[in-house]
């Protein structure tokens, strides 16, 4: 199954066309939050995004809530949203955690959850699926400009708990793109410009 992996649009018109144009070639997309800007123009970026007539698979960032992205996604019928929640396509398990967690220094307009929040979100989860969440595992793709690393460890004790087949992520914009094996998991900060990912059923 060939996968589209995506995050952090931040209402960023030419990422999305980029998107649609590669959308054609897959069979699933996966958009893993942060398509808004501090809880703006969200209806914008998915108004952008809904000409893609592929099935999609996204999850809030914590520039946007999860009842924000699921009214903005009302009318685009690819759509899924997800947080906390899951899915399946074509036999295999999907599940979706949103937000940026930990908790961020951003203050009250950021969608945020803590570490304990975080655990009970996953406790669905099943072993072996595609995990998408927005914030990053800890010490895996979540490295800041300054060298921080700002992952979640709830999301880190699920990979090694559990072995999901893939986790895909973004929030940390300075880690975008890369691709990390940790024991048979692969995670991938997907960035905006659109990643085509194949997984083996």
């Amino acid at each position: 199954m060939k996968l589209l992996l995506f995050s952090d649009i931040h209402i960023n018109r030419m990422a999305c066309e980029k998107i649609s144009e590669k959308s054609g070639d897959v069979d699933l997309l996966l958009g893993a939050g942060d398509f808004a800007t501090v809880r703006r123009g969200l209806k914008k970026t998915i108004e952008f995004l809904s000409v893609i007539k592929k099935p999609t698979l996204l999850v809030p960032g914590n520039s946007e809530s999860y009842d924000e992205l699921k009214e903005a996604c009302q009318t685009w019928d690819q759509a899924t949203v997800l947080h906390g929640s899951g899915t399946r396509f074509e036999g295999i398990e999907f599940y979706g955690l949103g937000g940026g967690i930990p908790v961020t220094p951003f203050g009250s307009w950021s969608y945020d959850f803590t570490e304990e929040e975080a655990e009970e979100l996953l406790r669905d989860c099943p072993a072996n699926a595609v995990l998408i969440s927005h914030s990053p595992p800890k010490g895996i793709a979540d490295v800041s400009s300054i060298g921080r690393s700002l992952g979640s460890v709830a999301v880190r004790n699920f990979i090694d708990e559990k072995t999901p087949k893939l986790v895909v992520c973004g929030h940390i914009h300075e880690s975008a793109g890369q691709i990390v094996e940790i024991g048979g998991t692969t995670v991938i900060n997907a960035g905006p410009d659109g990643m085509i990912y194949e997984i083996k059923e």
